[in-house]
């Protein structure tokens, strides 16, 4: 950090549906983060997904883009490159009561101030609630190799699309056997596993924009309701229909 640069900046700014670009000053990490609303923020060939109980780190350096899915309240802190205990690359992270009462008192102070007792508090407890952060599955790895990268942008196109593996494996001239290695190789995840992170961003960005659960339960390719809402609550630990019931604006 050099002399006189503030330890934590904030941006706070609630914006409409649609792409936006958040300030990116070089030489600066951020922790990208909705209070309400849900972003789609994408880098390089992953997609990262943030619905209010989730953040993004990512790294000075990473160029992104985001996209709002409704009217998202966008809550950022930046700090100077390397003065956190983040670990390098971007990351999906759990934001727990605390942190997110602390990244809003902190962006009603921004920027802090380290000369000032108060403020130098605050990034010491910021650093120890950011150190202990658990990493949240809301990340969609895009695969590079071009068979099933061919098959991802399909499905991305059309989350609802139930064809089998072996449907999609003909569809891009691949074997059953080697889209799956070359899905498991690219993104850590099966097909399967992949189609169903995808249904799960997917509904989370449809949700935020007020879609009923009935509704998004068909347009990411689930027969009823009642089974799309058992893959919601074992992803994410509650209904779809209570998701977003509980979340306080800012």
């Amino acid at each position: 950090m050099r002399q006189g640069e503030p330890p934590v900046r904030g941006y706070a700014v609630t914006h409409p549906h649609g792409p936006v670009v958040l300030p990116q000053s070089e030489g600066w990490d951020q922790l990208i983060y909705a209070a309400s609303g849900v972003m789609s923020v994408y880098t390089g060939d992953d997609v990262w997904v943030v619905p209010p109980d989730r953040a993004v780190w990512v790294p000075a350096g990473v160029r992104h883009r985001i996209e709002m899915s409704g009217r998202t309240a966008v809550r950022t802190l930046y700090f100077p490159a390397g003065s956190t205990p983040m670990p390098g690359g971007c990351r999906a992270v759990n934001v727990a009561p605390l942190l997110r009462e602390l990244i809003l008192h902190v962006l009603r102070l921004s920027p802090l101030d380290a000369a000032v007792p108060a403020h130098d508090r605050l990034v010491g407890v910021l650093h120890d609630q950011l150190a202990a952060l658990p990493v949240a599955p809301l990340r969609l790895p895009l695969p590079t190799e071009p068979r099933a990268r061919r098959c991802a942008e399909a499905l991305l196109a059309d989350p609802a699309d139930t064809a089998g593996v072996d449907v999609l494996a003909r569809r891009v001239g691949a074997g059953r056997r080697t889209l799956e290695r070359l899905f498991r190789d690219g993104t850590g995840l099966s097909v399967g596993r992949w189609r169903e992170r995808l249904r799960l961003v997917t509904a989370l960005r449809l949700l935020a924009a007020g879609k009923p659960a009935t509704q998004v339960a068909h347009a990411v390719g689930y027969a009823t309701p009642s089974a799309f809402g058992a893959m919601f609550v074992r992803e994410l630990g509650v209904s779809p229909g209570r998701y977003f019931r509980g979340v306080r604006p800012p």
